[in-house]
């Protein structure tokens, strides 16, 4: 398999589908059983040899829960030694659902999801009436899980660039989205009617990068850049390499760059990691960040 080997999002739109709802279910499991982290950086999984975890959580006992998609287990695994886990291909969401609660509390574990329905989704039926969802193509799981390791080693090699205060490599189970944020030191400061999680998310200035799969609004996996706030005159800023575009989103303008643009090149590491640091450059120079002084000795210069 190549290091970036293709993923189009009409190939697996359905697997992709189920097994977000999947990773949204034991996400909802992490948020309420992690302790608690400045911007929400316990909500996320990380990634694994063989998949994702939540890492360990609770406290009385620990355990954590990791999805192998490589052998396409979900696994169960406590501080004390006990163990279970169960297949993946198969199941609906509803199953999916049952099976893991089930699991849990044979364990003595929490099983409780609270809003047990996905969250900022088109389809919000709840994960325990979701027989709809069930598409399962192992190939492509796997498939989805090399490119998560691959485009987290680019990711990572981009954070160690900088002196920044840096967010974990980490996938977002909400978006759907592997990514990685610098902050400043400098407060924003938000009105009385922005929620909770914005809030917290973006209490300092940030520019954050990452790669997604593909979506409604954007139909083909990307890496993409933005900075928040977003500065003046952000998007007149130039990009590397050519295919590389700033495009509106939301309201606010998104560095993209198409994977098949990456895969295409005849270095696609060096490739992705131009297009990270035109990005990082570009809103960290309109927001008024000291480049110079955030940059790590042996990273390359800004441009």
């Amino acid at each position: 398999m190549p290091v970036f080997p293709p993923v189009p999002l009409a190939d697996w739109a359905d697997t992709k589908d189920t097994l977000h709802r999947f990773l949204q279910v034991v996400g909802k499991l992490r948020l309420a059983n992690a302790p608690r982290r400045n911007h929400w950086w316990h909500v996320p999984f990380h990634l694994t040899g063989r998949g994702l975890t939540t890492r360990p959580m609770g406290f009385d006992p620990v355990f954590a829960v990791d999805l192998d998609l490589v052998d396409h287990r979900l696994e169960i695994a406590v501080a004390d030694g006990r163990r279970t886990s169960f297949p993946l291909p198969g199941l609906s969401v509803a199953a999916f659902y049952r099976q893991l609660l089930g699991s849990l509390s044979a364990l003595g574990l929490p099983a409780t999801v609270e809003l047990p329905v996905p969250f900022d989704l088109a389809d919000r039926t709840p994960f325990a009436e979701d027989e709809h969802h069930a598409a399962y193509d192992r190939a492509a799981v796997t498939r989805y899980w090399v490119v998560l390791g691959q485009v987290a080693q680019v990711l990572e090699e981009f954070a160690g660039r900088s002196y920044a205060k840096t967010s974990p490599v980490h996938h977002f189970w909400h978006t759907f989205d592997l990514a990685v944020t610098r902050f400043s030191d400098r407060r924003v400061e938000q009105p009385d009617t922005v929620d909770p999680v914005t809030r917290e998310a973006y209490s300092h200035e940030v520019v954050s990068a990452g790669f997604w799969f593909g979506d409604d609004q954007v139909p083909e996996p990307a890496f993409y850049s933005y900075t928040a706030p977003e500065p003046a005159g952000l998007a007149e800023e130039p990009l590397r390499p050519a295919a590389a575009r700033w495009i509106d989103s939301r309201g606010a303008h998104l560095a993209l760059l198409p994977y098949e643009d990456v895969r295409a090149a005849a270095d696609p590491r060096a490739t992705v990691l131009e297009f990270l640091e035109s990005a990082y450059a570009a809103g960290a120079r309109r927001a008024g960040w000291d480049l110079a002084a955030l940059r790590c000795p042996t990273a390359p210069e800004p441009r």
